[in-house]
């Protein structure tokens, strides 16, 4: 849930920001900036946290380490997109899609005890699913949802 601070903070500086600059509370740039730096900050950590995150994916996936850098890229882009109005909505609506699929996999390395930053099998196993990573992926998608296609 730490990683949620980073989605939170950078959304009340936009705010602020959108406040102090434009004179009015921009929630949609808010929303989506915070969701930005918070899906592209996860993005790289697929780089730095590479061994860990291989361990996640199911065994029955090959090529891990291609998994764990493309769906980098791909929250790369994802977080770059929620900051075009052109592609807004479609980056959101696939986006949810990810953070489903995701899942599947936060489920196969809870099951597991994966700890992504040691790259062992220490980490904290279902627990951490209910009571963490469960909630924060709601968290996710109704953001998503609700600044990237209910506000759009």
């Amino acid at each position: 849930m730490k990683l949620l601070s980073i989605l939170f903070v950078t959304f009340i500086l936009a705010l602020i920001g959108s406040k102090l600059i434009q004179g009015s509370w921009d929630f949609l740039f808010a929303g989506n900036l915070g969701m930005a730096v918070f899906i592209i900050f996860t993005g790289f950590s697929h780089f730095k946290f590479q061994k860990g995150m291989a361990l996640m994916i199911p065994d029955f996936i090959p090529a891990k380490l291609f998994w764990v850098y493309f769906t980098g890229i791909i929250e790369i882009a994802a977080g770059i997109g929620l900051m075009i109005p052109s592609i807004r909505e479609i980056t959101a609506i696939l986006l949810i899609i990810f953070y489903v699929l995701v899942f599947i996999a936060n489920i196969n390395s809870s099951k597991k005890n994966v700890n992504i930053f040691k790259g062992d099998y220490s980490g904290q196993g279902m627990d951490y699913l209910y009571k963490q990573r469960l909630p924060m992926q709601i968290i996710l998608i109704v953001w998503t949802w609700y600044f990237g296609i209910y506000l759009n």
